[in-house]
């Protein structure tokens, strides 16, 4: 088979793929010389004084690199990245006593030895235990994470099948982007054949996938990529060429008021916990309010994490004036650290529920936060709902603010960390889990709708599969519907007849109830904290 993965190591959200063992080609090798050459000599590892076990204080090493930048690093060599890693690890990893403790001079590379410093332990599903482990470019991390600033075209993709034949459909677009020009227009439920040429359903030597993976994920600003593109309801074609460009992500893509009989109801669709968020989720609860309306829907099916201060004060922004006072979430750290923040030096108190904007992101500090005073919220989750976006619904039910599940299981990721830069690279780690007013934090295997299938900690609400046949916040897109029909039954729609309908999507268009894996940068798929 050959399968889709979320590259971790680039600046932009890079979607690859690779080949796995299925008797396919891999293509793009280069022929054996005439006359065999013999392997150069290895160069003998430094002596790096390791001591399995012992562990010097990681100041010792940190900011001594290969390449250092002018102003903020001193020169140093990878076996000083290395011990920093080593020694940083041992005192700040949630699970810092199951890493299998190896000489920082067997591996050159500072990024490879990184992903030895974790638990390799498995969940009791087979998962791996620590899934989060992974590293950024940190002016990149940095412009993403404040500006939301990335190369690319302009659209999230969802990956609805992994392995040929292959199916990748456009989730949602940006506004004013290459993916909006005229004459381009991708829209959602569209899907992808081909790139720059090939198939992409079926492709399956190494050659073709990195052509692939050069459309999809562009290195750079000024790329040009071809499309074959499909539209959802028809077998109508079109190919379109797009050139890549620098993106400014809006976190806050969709906002209205539906009008019911019972009241309106605000929507918001909240896709990223970034800096520019805090802004663009005032403006838009200040708009709700304006419209008086009476129930919440909050569309997160996308939104797979960020900074958990962003969902801190959009938690209070619906739940208003009883939250004020009241644990958001309490860090738990390794058992080195009871009393003090490893990170911060600060002693270890719970968070409480954000009132005002601290002045990190984009509100001034001192913004009193606006509220909703909402009792209740629907959510609209998926696989791609992430971290930062569960612990809205964990921090919301620590305080007895219901909240409605409407959708499928989300990811599971109870833990998050703190973006630690060394030598340009910013390394993410799991530090710590999180727990909600109520001592809660144990859902690794996510939240579920009660009425589907139980994969995590049950919610009340319904099992929904996506509708990429509708647009988002349509109020005829199944999971809307779904929402505003329990709000006004207490009831989810029929299973039978939702039965018959993903049977007939599935034979005749299957974007009419689908789930898939959301492509997107993996910091925006983690719960961070800003420092």
């Amino acid at each position: 088979m050959y399968e889709l993965f979320a590259s971790i190591r680039f600046p932009v959200a890079a979607l690859v793929l690779i080949l796995t063992g299925c008797g396919g080609g891999g293509g793009g090798g280069s022929s054996a010389p005439a006359v065999p050459l013999a392997a150069a000599p290895a160069a003998p590892a430094p002596d790096s004084g390791f001591v399995e076990g012992v562990f010097q204080p990681q100041i010792n090493f940190r900011a001594l690199c290969v390449n250092p930048r002018p102003g903020l690093d001193s020169q140093g060599t990878f076996l000083a990245e290395n011990n920093w890693l080593r020694s940083f690890s041992n005192e700040t990893y949630l699970w810092y006593d199951e890493i299998i403790d190896v000489d920082p001079a067997d591996h050159p590379n500072p990024l490879d030895y990184f992903a030895l410093l974790k638990t390799f332990a498995l969940t009791p599903s087979g998962a791996p235990k620590d899934r989060f482990h992974f590293t950024f470019d940190t002016e990149a991390f940095r412009q993403l994470s404040q500006a939301g600033v990335s190369a690319g075209y302009g659209v999230t993709f969802v990956v609805l099948s992994r392995t040929p034949p292959r199916k990748l459909v456009i989730s949602y677009t940006e506004p004013n982007t290459p993916a909006t020009t005229n004459g381009v227009d991708l829209t959602r439920g569209e899907t992808v054949l081909e790139i720059d040429g090939v198939d992409f359903v079926n492709a399956n030597t190494q050659a073709e996938i990195d052509i692939l993976n050069a459309g999809l994920a562009p290195a750079d600003v000024n790329e040009n990529h071809t499309f074959l593109i499909q539209a959802p309801d028809s077998d109508q074609t079109r190919l379109v060429s797009m050139q890549s460009t620098e993106i400014t992500s809006t976190p806050v893509l969709e906002l209205k008021t539906i009008d019911t009989a019972s009241g309106p109801v605000g929507y918001i669709l909240f896709n990223d916990h970034i800096g520019t968020a805090e802004v663009a989720l005032i403006n838009a609860v200040n708009q709700l309010n304006s419209a008086g309306i009476t129930d919440l829907i909050l569309d997160i099916r996308y939104n797979g994490g960020g900074f958990l201060d962003i969902a801190n004060g959009l938690a209070f922004m619906i739940a208003g004036p009883i939250a004020a006072g009241q644990t958001f979430d309490e860090l738990q750290f390794n058992d080195k650290h009871p009393v003090f923040n490893p990170i911060t030096g600060e002693v270890l108190t719970p968070t409480l529920f954000r009132t005002v904007a601290g002045g990190e992101f984009s509100a001034p500090a001192g913004t009193q936060l606006p509220s909703l005073g909402l009792s209740r919220v629907f959510v609209l989750t998926g696989p791609g709902t992430c971290s930062a976006s569960e612990s809205i619904i964990n921090g919301l039910r620590g305080i007895d603010v219901e909240v409605i599940q409407i959708g499928t299981t989300t990811c599971g990721k109870p833990y998050g960390f703190y973006a630690i830069d060394n030598c340009g690279t910013s390394y993410f780690t799991v530090q710590f889990r999180a727990v909600n007013a109520k001592n809660f934090g144990d859902y690794t295997d996510g939240f579920s709708p009660a009425s589907g299938v139980i994969a995590g900690t049950p919610l009340p609400g319904c099992s929904v599969a996506d509708d990429f046949l509708h647009a988002l916040g349509d109020p005829e897109e199944a999971r809307v519907a779904a929402a505003l029909n329990f709000r006004d039954t207490g009831e989810c729609p029929d299973v039978a007849s939702s039965s018959a309908r993903l049977l007939q999507s599935s034979a005749s268009n299957p974007l009419a109830a689908a789930d898939g894996t959301v492509i997107k940068p993996v910091w925006l798929q983690n719960q961070t904290v800003n420092h």
